[in-house]
């Protein structure tokens, strides 16, 4: 049997029944926990006091409305609890499918996206794990950004439409259009990670630099690097790229020089691995219009500003520093 690769080994061999022999070169991700591993072997998951819910509707509200013809958008009115603190919450989640239908949303409402596609849980997932090496976590950084620029892009992108010759025939056809400006802008450190895979998928585009460290003790902002222009030309299309929203003093601070340059928040979509509440809380009250995708939303920050259960810090694991 292959051996595992020193950057595999915190992977682990699946041994099934006897009925259902697993390949030779099966390998999985680490042991899950308690409940799931139980569920596997057949034993019942040891019970557990169901905590919380995340994001409970008001009692005081009407039940959210929901589109006519059945998609799942949401819009949430919540009480969030984070750091001590609870707040009440005001803003759109949706984690419809592609062939779902759009609901109207006021173009005012800001919006999160949560696709559910299972290879965002999965990289998700990866990323989550404390076992995972640093070039296998930075990997699937990147992969997890390009899914989601993927699923950000969609109907957002300018188009040029024409006929060409095919080897057959002539063809309707329909590019993205080089002369529309479309801008990617990862935050340092974090963020040049999870943007490595962009250009893959959008082509021509330009890309600039905002290096944004946050204080460990006040948990404020500071910006060390600026290489945004003064000013972006009209129409332009910006992703801004933050792995992490906890706090949300990193992204507020980039989204007010995005300001500065003559870009307004209908204009940006933020791309981020995992989200937390009081980031979006702030994100809604500033940045009307707003749209935000993330690979997945978790429920506090603790006082020392970490997602929870989050996946550490994002910089430090992909750079191995």
């Amino acid at each position: 049997m292959r051996k595992p690769t020193k950057a595999s080994r915190f992977l682990f061999k699946l041994r099934t029944s006897k009925e259902a022999p697993s390949p030779p070169d099966a390998w999985l991700p680490p042991p899950l926990l308690p409940a799931a591993s139980a569920s596997l072997s057949g034993a019942s998951p040891p019970t557990r006091r169901p905590s919380a819910s995340l994001l409970t509707p008001s009692p005081r509200l009407p039940p959210p409305p929901r589109h006519p013809q059945g998609e799942n958008h949401i819009f949430l009115s919540a009480w969030i609890s984070c750091t001590g603190t609870r707040r009440r919450m005001h803003f759109a989640v949706n984690s419809h499918m592609a062939t779902e239908p759009k609901p109207a949303f006021s173009e005012d409402q800001m919006l999160v996206f949560v696709p559910p596609h299972p290879l965002i849980k999965h990289w998700v997932s990866v990323l989550r794990n404390e076992q995972t090496p640093c070039p296998i976590f930075k990997n699937a950084m990147a992969e997890l950004g390009r899914l989601l620029m993927y699923e950000a892009s969609r109907d957002w992108l300018p188009t040029i439409a024409g006929e060409i010759q095919s080897p057959m025939g002539v063809a309707s056809v329909e590019f993205i259009d080089p002369r529309e400006p479309v801008v990617v802008i990862p935050i340092l450190r974090a963020g040049l990670a999870l943007v490595e895979y962009a250009s893959s998928i959008l082509p021509a585009t330009k890309t600039y630099h905002l290096g944004i460290s946050r204080n460990e003790e006040t948990l404020q902002p500071t910006v060390y690097l600026n290489k945004l222009p003064d000013r972006l030309p009209d129409g332009s299309r910006v992703f801004v790229v933050d792995p992490m929203l906890a706090t949300g003093g990193t992204i507020v601070a980039a989204l007010n020089l995005l300001k500065e340059c003559g870009v307004n928040s209908k204009q940006i979509k933020v791309i981020s691995a995992v989200a937390a509440p009081p980031a979006l809380q702030k994100l809604s009250e500033n940045f009307p219009g707003l749209h935000v995708y993330t690979g997945i939303i978790d429920p506090t920050v603790n006082d020392k500003g970490f997602i929870i259960p989050g996946l550490g810090d994002a910089g430090d694991r992909s750079f191995g520093t």
